[in-house]
């Protein structure tokens, strides 16, 4: 259990260590990548125009936590009848609905037009609002045309360029306050400070300005309007807006509001208001009306010298005068009533009624409809700041307000009628008196009549001027119910992009992961045989060792170069060969691949070399009659060889040539035969092996590739063991089946495995380059010193430092 253990975590650290050197490898990659995204985070730090993030907030009276009354609903009874209901997410709506926006953004002038400057590069720009060093007056008796870039460029403190792009092709240039009058322009240029302008040699000195659509900007400002509550329970909004000039969305914050505070404040006024514009009608019939009476009692008490009235007409005058009032009353109702049934069919809004117990009437059903009817007014309003007309939700509300109207108007009926017939039995009493009146002498009967009507209009009068005053003063006493708790101050606006620090830290995450993920998809996606330990997955056939890639032009590097780290590998494949071939008898080695291209002959021909180098005498045999190649390695003619020798042409001495390396010689393969599978698989091939052995103490077969032709099959049976060669990042994974196919079945001797052109890059397996093999070999991992092998390895330091980190010397 415990050796089990152990090897798993070996395996484990296998896979780190191959993970880090594919990486470590491919540090070049980590390096342009890191250098692409730092890049790019700089120049979006560089070259993005700031973004700020600019607060304010109002306390809102919410109905739902307190019914406070204040102003006028103190001051008047009644009034606080069509008080707004306030709801704190209403409120919300209301300052974030197109209404308020827009009569805000109406009202900041400096927003109609938005100015920018271009940098000197063109490509930074800069949103100027009120910076800019000039200044734009539209005529605003033209139709301008809106949302168009107008460039500028400022040449002096006189002149200016003006410029309009290709539909317009308008280049002109033109003195400060001279108007432009085009189809679609009517404007003037002013500078903002003519006395200390002056043009900067090294700024761009360009400009362009837009004269805003503020239906677009509305649609825009209200968009981005964040509103939010600071607790639960509470009624603290906090309003957010962001922009490129903080003190542009502060003036905005400001001003939206002071909008909202005060169109709180006309809707509260406005019920005071209808109020005294009511009484001031009345009053006007009324005054005129006393004025008559005023005269008529003066001219008769001068001209009838009569100064007071009897006891008995002082009693019949009372009377009279207690009836009169009643009717007065009732008449003053009835004006209401007549009052209500217009307005309500003349108007939607039930908002700036005037309340009915301000004129004396006080029925509670009447009170109690409309103030049903007002609430419902005051709903539909709040619902139409975030629902369309068509919504269900404002047609049900409609149909309720219908259905209060004709309640009211019916009910309003009822107190008409029953209002009338109250008067009628007033005017039954009021001329009862006057017959009692008959019994007093003409000139006191005449006295009373115009002393009652006097009265009577005095009365009126007085009345409704208290109440004017009443209202006037409520009007006065009338305070908003929300207020602008925190200005938006431009100093405490907060940057929200770009975030220089977040932006180059995720430049170096992604530098890092980007190649990660690349090695990881192309590890995922890639069919082809990258290390040792795709072998062994795919395959029992033993790995012999593996070799690097060769980085001269030379097809011998063992020779041109013996103390290179390659031709250290080709002698730990020798060393290996030797293990799996003790007996001096067995000295023919075969080398074949997959298909042409995996190295087959390099390794066949350095492998010879490699052996001749140790002082045996070696053969090296071009057995691929199909495609003959290693005559060109060596510069030798290929006219005699093993193809002629197998149909006699040639003996065997004849087609034995010495090379220039010594021990080592070469018998190539001879023209192309028209039968080369018949030829390796007859008698004389058998007499070819034959006489090598007697007269080599080791021979290297190179055979054509194995899965395209047979013949390494023929000529395997005439070798002691076989060598088949698979490339790195080039042989399919697929050459697993084969290989145990080979092993299994065709039962080929002594299989083994040679891993060619070995990058460090992306291999892991063999040390450095070479220590693995069969199990024996010279074991060296990495550590042969300095100076041991003929060229620099300075330039592999990654792979040095994870392979000390992670790798096991072997003595």
């Amino acid at each position: 259990m415990e050796n089990s253990e152990n090897i798993y975590f070996q395996e484990e650290n296998i896979d780190i260590k191959k993970f880090l050197m594919r990486i470590l490898g491919n540090w070049h990659w980590f390096a342009i990548s890191l250098f692409i995204t730092i890049t790019v985070a700089y120049l979006v730090n560089r070259y993005s125009e700031p973004v700020y993030s600019v607060t304010s907030t109002i306390i809102v009276r919410d109905d739902e936590k307190g019914k406070g009354l204040s102003g006028a609903e103190q001051m008047i009874e009644g009034m606080e009848m069509f008080r707004s209901r306030k709801n704190i997410y209403n409120e919300m709506g209301i300052l974030q609905s197109y209404e308020l926006t827009n009569r805000t953004l109406k009202d900041l002038e400096n927003f109609e037009i938005t100015y920018i400057n271009v940098g000197r590069r063109g490509i930074k720009e800069s949103k100027l609002y009120n910076r800019s060093p000039f200044v734009v007056n539209i005529d605003t008796s033209f139709t301008q045309r809106r949302a168009y870039p107008i460039n500028v460029t400022l040449l002096s403190n006189e002149k200016y360029l003006l410029e309009i792009d290709e539909e317009m092709d308008i280049r002109r240039e033109m003195r400060y306050g001279e108007q432009f009058i085009h189809e679609a322009f009517n404007f003037n240029i002013e500078l903002r400070d003519p006395e200390s302008f002056e043009t900067r040699e090294k700024a761009s000195n360009k400009y362009y300005f837009i004269i805003n659509d503020f239906n677009s900007l509305t649609n825009a400002y209200k968009g981005k309007l964040g509103i939010t509550v600071n607790d639960k329970k509470g009624s603290i909004l906090i309003l957010t807006t962001q922009g490129y000039v903080a003190q542009q969305e502060a003036d905005f914050l400001n001003k939206l509001g002071e909008i909202y505070i005060l169109s709180g404040l006309e809707q509260k006024n406005r019920t005071a208001e209808n109020t005294i514009e009511f009484i001031d009608s009345q009053l006007q019939d009324i005054a005129h009306e006393l004025w008559i009476a005023e005269n008529n009692l003066q001219e008769f008490r001068t001209e009838n010298q009569v100064i007071d009235i009897s006891k008995e007409g002082q009693m019949i005058f009372e009377k009279f005068e207690a009836y009169q009032s009643q009717k007065n009353t009732l008449d003053i109702s009835l004006k209401y009533y007549d009052y209500l049934l217009k307005y309500i069919k003349g108007k939607s809004n039930f908002s700036d009624i005037v309340a009915p117990s301000i004129m004396g009437v006080n029925d509670p059903i009447l009170t109690a409809t409309l103030v049903k009817l007002g609430q419902l007014n005051t709903d539909k309003t709040n619902l139409e700041f975030t629902v369309t007309e068509s919504s269900p939700s404002i047609e049900l509300i409609n149909t309720q307000i219908n259905a209060a109207k004709n309640e009211l108007i019916e009910n309003i009926n009822s107190l008409i009628k029953s209002t009338n017939i109250t008067l009628d039995e007033i005017n039954i009493n009021i001329k009862l008196v006057e017959e009692q009146l008959k019994v007093l002498p003409a000139t006191e009967r005449e006295l009373i009549q115009i002393q009652r009507l006097f009265n009577l209009n005095n009365q009126i009068y007085n009345y409704l001027l208290e109440k004017r005053a009443e209202s006037g003063i409520a009007r006065a006493a009338n305070i908003p119910d929300n207020r602008l708790l925190d200005l938006a101050r431009p100093e405490n606006a907060a940057k929200v992009s770009p975030k220089n620090s977040l932006n180059y830290m995720v430049a170096l995450v992604l530098g890092g992961m980007i190649p990660i993920i690349i090695i990881l998809l192309l590890d995922f996606f890639n069919n082809k045989i990258i290390d040792k330990k795709d072998i062994e997955d795919l395959t029992k056939v033993p790995v012999l060792g593996g070799i690097g890639h060769n980085n001269t032009e030379n097809d011998t590097p063992v020779y041109s170069n013996p103390k290179s780290s390659i031709a250290e590998s080709f002698r730990s494949l020798r060393t290996n060969i030797q293990y799996v071939l003790p007996d001096e008898d067995t000295k023919v080695v075969l080398v074949s691949s997959t298909i042409s291209g995996e190295g087959k002959t390099f390794c066949a021909t350095n492998l010879a070399a490699i052996t001749a180098m140790s002082g045996k005498k070696t053969l090296l045999v071009g057995m691929d009659l199909r495609k003959p190649k290693i005559h060109k390695d060596f510069g030798m003619k290929n006219d005699i060889g093993v193809s002629t020798f197998l149909i006699s042409r040639n003996s065997f001495e004849e087609i034995i040539q010495p090379t220039h390396v010594e021990n080592l010689s070469i018998a190539t393969s001879g023209p192309v035969p028209p039968n080369p599978a018949e030829l390796l698989d007859s008698s004389k091939m058998e007499d070819f092996i034959k006489q090598a052995r007697q007269d080599f103490d080791f021979i290297v077969l190179d055979s054509p590739p194995v899965a395209i032709v047979t013949d390494p099959i023929l000529i395997s049976k005439h070798a002691d063991s076989n060598i088949f060669v698979v490339r790195q990042n080039y042989t399919n994974k697929n050459v697993g089946q084969l290989l145990d196919d080979l092993h299994q079945k065709l039962k080929m001797k002594k299989l083994g495995i040679l891993v060619n052109d070995i990058k460090m890059s992306r291999y892991y397996g063999y040390g450095y380059g070479y220590g693995y093999g069969y199990g024996y070999g010279y074991g060296y991992g990495y550590g042969y010193g300095q100076g041991y092998y003929g060229e620099d390895e300075d330039k592999n330091l990654p792979r040095k430092v994870v392979s000390k980190l992670f790798g096991k010397r072997k003595a």
